[in-house]
């Protein structure tokens, strides 16, 4: 009997588009807000952007080899803007701040279908809820939450840059299943990775195992191919479709 479901954030509860103009002007409000702290940045734009980029890519496979998530003021100094040299003393007081605006201007979230009817219908169902997330920011996911309209239905947020520890390690898991005094037999968890969703759900020997496909992180999931790589209950195209597979789980 499945009674809880937790989820994933980005590809799961909302699609993630990056456009190469979004992240340029991502850079130059960057750099206008770190001027507002004395901080100057002898840069353009542009080549922030592309350094943002590469630098980004550098600590996101630096994370996923140690699964660990580096404070973010530290995450800033010695990986994002490297380069610079400004210290984790100068940029602590807005180190959230820049985590924050790293995701929600840099990316447009677009919600996915029937994303709140099916949160509800799920709680009409007698389903508990929580998230589990790999992210930099600690206030990103509650205030996806709350635009969404879908804060009040999630008993539980547990992220890696609160705890810092990332999927597909077990214990991040853990810390949720403790929280909400639930066991694993009984939690379902839903992504849309194999390396971080499936492969952490199967780690945390959860009872439900969700992937919810999703064709644009295919290259994250390149080594995680053939028969031996780690398999989903059930792969799903959209997540108003949870409903029917967890009556059909729980035999209702």
């Amino acid at each position: 009997m499945i009674t809880t479901l937790l989820f994933d954030l980005g590809g799961t509860l909302h699609s993630v588009i990056r456009k190469e103009d979004s992240m340029v002007r991502y850079a130059e409000r960057l750099i206008r807000r770190l001027s507002d702290y004395g901080i100057m940045l002898d840069t353009t734009p542009e080549r922030l952007a592309v350094s943002l980029h590469e630098n980004a890519e550098a600590y996101k496979h630096l994370s996923e080899r140690t699964l660990t998530e580096l404070p973010e003021a530290k995450i800033w100094n010695e990986h994002y803007l490297r380069e610079f040299h400004i210290g984790e003393e100068r940029l602590a007081p807005i180190a959230e701040e820049l985590s924050f605006q790293y995701d929600y201007d840099r990316l447009t979230m677009m919600r996915k279908p029937r994303l709140r009817e099916t949160i509800e219908e799920l709680h009409r169902m007698g389903i508990r809820m929580g998230i589990v997330s790999n992210i930099i920011s600690t206030s990103l996911v509650p205030h996806m939450l709350n635009e969404y309209g879908i804060a009040q239905y999630m008993e539980c947020i547990v992220m890696s840059s609160e705890t810092g520890i990332r999927k597909p390690d077990p214990r991040i898991f853990a810390i949720a299943l403790e929280r909400m005094g639930v066991t694993a037999a009984e939690t379902g968890y839903v992504g849309d990775t194999i390396s971080r969703d499936v492969l952490g759900a199967r780690n945390a020997h959860l009872g439900l195992v969700v992937r919810l496909n999703n064709p644009s992180i295919a290259h994250r999931d390149a080594a995680f191919q053939g028969a031996d790589a780690p398999q989903a209950d059930f792969v799903i195209h959209e997540l108003y479709e949870l409903p029917e597979i967890l009556r059909s789980v729980n035999g209702r």
